[in-house]
């Protein structure tokens, strides 16, 4: 009766238990991995189906299940740093183990893995942006001139741009997207944020911190950025509205600079069709500001 009694808490502590699963998502990946002779898969169809389904099993226990993106390279760097040999399970799972404090995840709630790997994949790129943009806004240093940091500098302007650009929005639901094209990468982040007639706005403060410090790294560099706001309201056809960003100035594009910007294939150049109901439109002035992060 003991022994039952102990297998019944040990079922009950296990469904307690939060447990992440280190996801090989990309082909070229799963292949990599398969030069360890503890890696016990040779199929990545097979591979997937494995772990959809044991995915299945621990949410019919009712466990909470996270999934993460493991990368080769990232894990055998780890392996070096941690002294462990990368050819054992257990450095495996302790790799996964860190990922599932410090890297990009998502929970598993019964959704096939074909819809959870690209939202996966979506916040390890948002994430991966937030680290460099800040590294960089970090190690840019002071201004020879007057002592300041120029990148905290940077980042107070952007934070004043982007309030600039939600006051003027107006009424509606917004998804804004700051493009910032640095030397050695182009970073990319989006922002969703509503207003309701009253001005009252509804905003994630962590995204919008990742939306300022892409713009802020294009401002402390010097680089070309822009910025693209599409809002949607009921009875009412989306509008786009567009700022490029020159020196640290957010200057309107026009209509027809909005619709070659919106309408046009980022990477082949080749036009697209523009959208129904979509109106492209000029955007306000924001107007200049003081103080200039040199």
């Amino acid at each position: 009766m003991a022994h039952t009694r102990q297998d019944t808490m040990r079922r009950a502590l296990r469904r307690e238990v939060a447990g992440t699963i280190g996801l090989l998502a990309d082909e070229a990946d799963f292949e990599a991995m398969q030069h360890y002779r503890s890696f016990a898969f040779d199929n990545h169809s097979a591979y997937l189906g494995q772990v959809e389904g044991l995915l299945k099993a621990f949410r019919a226990q009712g466990r909470h299940t996270t999934l993460a993106l493991f990368d080769p390279e990232e894990y055998e760097e780890f392996c070096g740093d941690s002294g462990l040999h990368p050819d054992r399970t257990t450095s495996r799972s302790r790799f996964t183990a860190e990922l599932a404090s410090t890297g990009a995840t998502v929970t598993y709630d019964g959704s096939p893995l074909d819809t959870l790997v690209p939202t996966l994949i979506e916040e390890a790129v948002r994430q991966s942006t937030w680290e460099y943009s800040n590294a960089l806004l970090a190690g840019i240093g002071a201004c020879a001139d007057c002592g300041e940091d120029i990148g905290r500098a940077a980042f107070a302007l952007a934070a004043r741009l982007l309030t600039r650009v939600l006051d003027v929005a107006g009424a509606g639901a917004h998804h804004l997207v700051c493009s910032a094209p640095l030397p050695t990468h182009d970073l990319t982040a989006s922002l969703h944020t509503s207003a309701d007639p009253d001005g009252r706005m509804d905003l994630e403060e962590q995204e919008a911190m990742e939306f300022a410090s892409v713009l802020a790294a294009a401002i402390a560099t010097r680089s070309p950025g822009g910025l693209v706001m599409r809002t949607s309201s009921p009875d009412h056809r989306d509008r786009v509205q567009g700022w490029r960003l020159q020196g640290e100035l957010l200057l309107p594009l026009t209509a027809a600079e909005v619709f070659d910007a919106y309408c046009t294939d980022i990477h082949s150049g080749e036009p697209l069709p523009p959208e129904s109901g979509v109106d492209y439109c000029a955007a306000p002035d924001l107007g200049p500001f003081e103080g200039h992060p040199h």
